[in-house]
């Protein structure tokens, strides 16, 4: 069985990732995680996060994969007991001195090895293993051959997981000093700034000792991008996932939208689903790229499947994000006696609007905001303030969290 593994930047994108389809989420405390801007979990919502994924049979993986500095054991062991009382399904971990004391302290907790380790190898995965640990993060520098390689090459209980969509890093596995040197935050402590990403204009390009060696480089008017990656996306591969030997197939985005978390797994839980449904009869509808180029990403690449580092670098060709289409309203109750759904509102809808909803399983389907009234009953011409409910007329059944888009 493969998993699909999303993330969970606060308790709204748990429960849109749950609802959506995944199998798992990954996310973290308030410590010792990679992603200090999220909003992350307080101690009572870690263990709210694992009682709700495991009541619909899901599960929880915390993550701990920074390299804490000798000072802050004591902390990191406070906080580890707390984990064992949390009791989540694995802990995601990079750090060898982590490691060990997480085994002692969580002995009966399984533990991923996280992508931060930079695992690239068969003989790094086997160690590994032989460790204690029960899953491997790939470093995402490595091809469909190299992964099939691995999985050859390794105990078939060691699961192996890959990321398939978002953000990617110019960095060997996340592994930066950009960050640091350039605004003293830690990019392997949860703090990048993503210089990566910034605009820079090139002004020598000759190294001392080598004056003859030139650094390739476009500049327009924008500047140049040669350190800032597009953004993966494999939902036209899902056959060659499928048959790779990867367990777990993860996608990135803590610091992403609900809306982000609910697209990106349903789209592919959606392709998925399909393919292990009638793999003989399986093809790829072109409508499921359409949902994810909805959510905000970069320009869309195939990672490193298909092509090593060396050969494609993966940098954008433009500045910026691609933006996602407007999150209007969730669903929180639907008559079928009067086909009216009320909707709670997260941006500004207008009656008459052609909307789009999106349900678990089913891609974005058309519809127009017709009849629209407050929670009283009354007709308005739109829903402006936050999180009001009001309710329309919809052509079709609507469950609970299901999600009203702009098109």
């Amino acid at each position: 069985m493969k998993e699909l593994l999303l993330p969970a930047g606060n308790p709204e994108k748990l429960t849109a990732a749950l609802r959506y389809g995944a199998d798992a989420a990954y996310l973290a405390g308030k410590v010792f995680g990679m992603r200090t801007a999220a909003a992350n979990f307080s101690d009572e919502e870690l263990f709210d996060a694992v009682k709700y994924a495991h009541a619909l049979g899901k599960k929880v993986y915390i993550t701990v994969n920074v390299t804490p500095h000798s000072n802050e054991y004591d902390e990191l062991e406070s906080y580890l007991y707390l984990l064992k009382e949390v009791s989540p399904d694995a802990l995601i971990i990079a750090d060898v001195g982590v490691f060990a004391l997480a085994k002692k302290i969580l002995p009966d907790t399984q533990i991923h090895i996280s992508t931060q380790a930079g695992a690239v190898s068969h003989a790094d995965c086997s160690f590994w293993y032989n460790f204690g640990a029960s899953r491997v993060v790939l470093a995402r520098e490595l091809t469909f051959k190299e992964i099939e390689i691995i999985r050859d090459k390794t105990p078939a209980e060691l699961e192996l997981e890959c990321f398939i969509h978002g953000s990617m890093c110019i960095s060997w596995s996340g592994r930066c000093l950009l960050s640091t040197n350039i605004t003293g935050r830690d990019a392997n402590r949860g703090s990048c700034t993503q210089p990566c990403r910034w605009k820079y204009n090139l002004y020598e390009i000759a190294e001392e000792k080598r004056p003859n060696l030139r650094f390739p480089v476009e500049e327009n008017d924008l500047g140049t991008f040669i350190m800032s990656s597009r953004d993966m996306c494999m939902i036209e591969h899902i056959p060659e996932l499928m048959n790779s030997g990867i367990s777990s197939f993860k996608i990135e985005g803590r610091m992403k939208s609900a809306y982000y978390t609910a697209v990106c797994a349903n789209t592919y839980r959606i392709a998925m689903d399909k393919y292990i449904s009638s793999p003989e009869n399986y093809s790829y509808d072109p409508l499921w790229l359409r949902e994810l180029e909805s959510v905000s990403h970069r320009e869309y690449c195939t990672g490193f499947y298909f092509d090593s580092p060396s050969d494609n670098a993966q940098t954008v060709t433009r500045d910026g994000y691609l933006l996602e289409k407007a999150y209007l309203a969730h669903a929180v109750s639907y008559d079928e006696e009067s086909g009216r759904a009320t909707f709670r509102q997260k941006n500004k809808v207008v009656s008459g609007a052609d909307i789009e909803l999106i349900s678990p399983g089913l891609v974005g389907r058309p519809l127009t905001a017709l009849d629209m009234q407050n929670e009283r009953g009354e007709a308005i011409e739109s829903a402006p303030h936050p999180s009001m409910l009001f309710s329309i007329k919809v052509p079709f059944p609507v469950k609970e969290g299901d999600i009203i888009r702009g098109v």
